[in-house]
Parts: C-alpha cells; structure tokens; sequence
C-alpha cells in the first residue's frame, strides 16, 4: 500500500528567498528517489535559472539519498508504520537539510570510516563518509536520530 507524501512550502511573500520545503516520508526504500526529486524541485523552484549550479543540486539530491535511507533502514529498521522528517532551508548563502527519524539514535563518534581494505567490498557503511564529504558541515543531535547537513551556495 502506499502512502501519500504531504509537501509543505513556505517562501516569503516579496522575495525567492528564504525558502522552507518539509514533509514526511514513510519508512519503506522505495519512497527515497521519488521524494528526493520533490523535495529538490520545490527547494529550488522560483529561484533565478542560474541558481543553483547544478553541482549543489546534485549534492543536495545525494545527502538526502544517503540521510534517508540511513533513517530507513538503520533507524527505523525499514518499518513502514514510521515517517522520516525531512525539511530543507534554502537561504541566500546557504541550503540547510535536517532528516530525523523515530528511532533510539546512535553515536555518530563511533561509526569507523570504511576505509579499511577489507571492507572494500561490502555494499553498505558509506553513507556517513559520503554525507561528511559532501556537506559543508554535519551535525547531530544529541540523541543520534536526527542530522543537518549544510551546503554553502555559491
């Protein structure tokens, strides 16, 4: 069965910017490509043609791929009766990504970098160095179950 995505946008009355984009996504992988593509296209929507560089959107897409399908499986255990909350902030100098799930959490500090030859080829474990690659700056609450990552705009 699928579940409807509810968008929530907020801009200024007089200008683009800033602009808020939020909803919540249900807990099932299958979701994480089409809300993505919702979530940047209304992110960016009304903004001058020439902005943003399709590099930002491009790492915007990536980290809330990555941000989501964490939640998903590793916060939620892929348990389709919980939403991942995602909201978006887009200001003039910078677009700010805040995905938080409804999970226990855990301690970022303690998740290695798969960097280490044998764990070459396993197909998970780089979410989080792609994410800390990506983004301008990461950081967590408290509890684990939620992260903001920030871009710098050109």
């Amino acid at each position: 069965m699928t579940q409807p995505i509810r968008l929530v946008v907020r801009r200024t009355a007089d200008v683009a910017l800033p602009v808020e984009v939020s909803t919540r996504i249900p807990s099932v992988l299958e979701a994480v490509h089409e809300s993505v593509e919702i979530l940047t296209r209304h992110a960016f929507a009304g903004l001058p043609a020439d902005a943003p560089c399709e590099r930002l959107r491009n790492k915007l897409k990536t980290l809330l791929c990555e941000a989501l399908a964490n939640a998903i499986v590793y916060g939620h255990h892929e348990d389709p009766a919980k939403f991942v909350a995602v909201r978006i902030e887009v200001e003039a100098t910078l677009v700010r990504v805040h995905v938080t799930d409804e999970g226990a959490g855990f301690d970022p500090a303690a998740v290695h970098p798969p960097l280490d030859p044998t764990d070459l080829d396993r197909e998970t474990g780089r979410g989080l160095l792609m994410i800390a690659k990506l983004a301008d700056h990461v950081q967590f609450n408290p509890q684990g179950n939620s992260i903001c990552m920030t871009l710098r705009r050109p």
